[in-house]
C-alpha cells in the first residue's frame, strides 16, 4: 500500500512537472516570448528531449506548437490512469480517459495562466524593472489583451488582471464539475 502511494506520488510529480514545462513552452511560443532569459532557457532544457524529436512528425497547427502541447496531453492521460476511481471502469468507459486527460491539461493550463498573471501583476507593482518582470509581462499579455480591450484602466489602475483571475477561477470550477461528472459516469449506468 505504501509503495503504491509512493509510486503514485512520484509519477504525479514527474508527469505534472513535465506537463507544466511543456505548457510553459507552448505559452511562451504562443505569446512569442523570447527564450533568452532564465525561465526560457530552463523550459528549453527541460523539454527539448521530447519536443525536438516530435517536431519531425507533428507539424504546427495554425501557428500553435503541437509538438509541445501533444506530449503534455499524453502526460496528463498517463497521470489520469492513476485515478483509483478509473480502476473499476469497464473497457468501453476506458475510452473516456483521453477526455479526462484533456480536462486535466485544461486545469493545469488554467492554473498556469493564473500564476503567470498573478506574478506579472505583483511584479508590475513591486518590481517593474526586475529582470523577470518583462518575461511575465510578455507571457501574460496574450491572456490579458481581450480584457484590456473591454476594460479601460480606472484611475490609472489596470483591472484586467483581476477580471481575468475571476474568469480563470470560474473556468476552474467548470473543469472541476466536468471532471467529477466524468468520474462518476460509470456509477450512473
Amino acid at each position: 500500500m505504501l509503495l503504491k502511494e509512493i509510486a503514485q506520488y512520484l509519477a504525479g510529480t514527474v508527469l505534472g512537472f513535465i506537463s507544466l514545462a511543456l505548457l510553459a513552452r507552448f505559452f511562451m511560443q504562443l505569446g512569442r516570448v523570447s527564450f533568452r532569459n532564465p525561465i526560457g532557457h530552463f523550459v528549453i532544457v527541460v523539454t527539448d528531449w521530447v519536443v525536438l524529436p516530435l517536431r519531425r512528425f507533428i507539424p504546427g497547427l495554425f501557428g500553435l506548437d503541437m509538438a509541445s502541447l501533444l506530449p503534455a496531453w499524453v502526460a496528463q492521460i498517463l497521470l489520469s490512469m492513476f485515478e483509483p476511481r478509473l480502476w473499476s471502469w469497464s473497457g468501453d468507459m476506458l475510452m473516456l480517459i483521453p477526455l479526462l486527460g484533456l480536462l486535466n491539461l485544461a486545469r493545469m493550463a488554467a492554473y498556469l495562466v493564473f500564476g503567470i498573471v498573478l506574478v506579472a501583476a505583483v511584479l508590475s507593482w513591486v518590481g517593474p524593472h526586475a529582470p523577470m518582470a518583462y518575461v511575465f509581462d510578455e507571457l501574460s499579455r496574450p491572456f490579458l489583451a481581450p480584457f484590456r480591450r473591454l476594460i479601460r484602466p480606472l484611475g490609472g489602475i489596470d483591472l484586467s488582471p483581476l477580471i481575468l483571475l475571476v474568469v480563470v477561477q470560474i473556468v476552474l470550477m467548470i473543469i472541476q464539475s466536468l471532471q467529477e461528472n466524468l468520474l462518476t459516469l460509470p456509477l450512473r449506468f
